[in-house]
């Protein structure tokens, strides 16, 4: 069994505290947050945890085997950092890191101390997105051409984050787990409506080495919350709604094939129109998938699905998009379009 600290109890904090204390896996809880009242108030909640204050307690107990780190994203590398160097394994909460280079040196750090490193990329353990992940390894949608994804809402403006940095990371993680690749080109368009210097809404192309494109909108600036994507195959296409209650997945069997004319003025398509099927899904909560995946490599000794690859490969891209949204919507074109690990 592990014992484990989450570092932050704000906004999602809590609800690693509880996946922790329901896991069989976890042998004790110790909370750590800079706001007594944040920490009275998970005592109320769950009387049987450790709390502090104060950090070095943290890296400094020798019972603790693991830091779960829910801070804000300008603290993830040094919390990180620091949780490594004192030989402890980590989870840190998306977005990975502000910084490739800071990922990389984490990333180094974790493999010199043969430490596991953690990625919170939650909804990579998502019975809809794991179903789909099968269902393109299938063959069943052909080959890809393309995806089209938008995750939009009235809120939550941040004040020392963007929109990119914090919806984004979501989307990313999805698509390059399913695609098994990272993007060759990036361009981004975006504009800060509410907040000085801060974008509030972007939409983002994406090129891979396969051919296939894809297109992801966010937004803290929308009348309706909207968790879609839609996914093209030469052979059916998909659409998974992430705010639907049942059937979050649907396969189309729709397509249009074209056929080189035989003759000048001959022009042939053929329009398919078949059956809607939604595959059953398994239930349960992907954040508690999460955490045991976390707490299994930790005993195991192994690499956990959203490691620190797959952070870096999330951060990489996020950077591109913050060049091109700086340059006008320029493209930017990635030096080396790397496997997901």
């Amino acid at each position: 069994m592990v014992s484990v600290a989450i570092m932050g109890v704000g906004y999602w904090g809590p609800n690693l505290v509880r996946n922790l204390i329901e896991n069989s896996l976890c042998s004790s809880v110790t909370v750590c947050d800079l706001e007594p009242e944040k920490l009275r108030k998970l005592l109320r909640r769950y009387p049987g945890v450790s709390v502090t204050s104060n950090p070095g307690e943290v890296f400094s107990s020798p019972t603790i085997d693991a830091i779960m780190i829910a801070t804000p994203p300008k603290t993830h590398y040094e919390l990180a950092r620091e949780t490594l160097l004192r030989g402890k394994h980590v989870f840190v909460e998306k977005p990975f890191t502000l910084s490739s280079k800071d990922a990389e040196n984490l990333i180094s750090l974790a493999r010199e101390r043969q430490r596991v490193l953690m990625v919170g990329h939650t909804f990579e353990y998502s019975p809809p997105v794991r179903k789909i992940k099968e269902i393109i390894e299938a063959g069943d949608l052909g080959d890809i051409l393309y995806i089209s994804s938008t995750r939009v809402n009235l809120g939550l403006h941040q004040k020392d984050s963007s929109v990119i940095w914090d919806l984004a990371p979501h989307d990313l993680s999805m698509l390059f787990y399913w695609l098994q690749e990272s993007p060759t080109e990036v361009l981004a368009t975006g504009k800060d409506f509410v907040q000085p210097g801060i974008p509030d809404v972007a939409f983002i192309h994406l090129r891979f080495g396969s051919g296939a494109i894809a297109h992801v909108q966010v937004s803290w600036l929308a009348p309706s919350k909207l968790r879609r994507t839609t996914i093209v195959g030469s052979a059916k296409m998909l659409v998974y709604d992430d705010t639907e209650n049942i059937e979050q997945v649907k396969i189309f069997d729709k397509g249009v094939n074209y056929r080189d004319p035989d003759t000048f003025g001959e022009y042939h398509l053929s329009y398919r129109a078949g059956d809607i099927v939604s595959p059953r899904l398994e239930t349960y909560e992907p954040l508690q998938a999460e955490v045991t995946d976390f707490l299994e490599s930790v005993i195991y000794n192994r690499q956990p699905r959203a490691n620190g690859e797959s952070g870096l490969q999330v951060v990489r891209t996020l950077e591109a998009v913050e060049r091109s949204l700086s340059n006008s919507g320029h493209i930017e074109v990635l030096a080396t379009a790397e496997s997901v690990v």
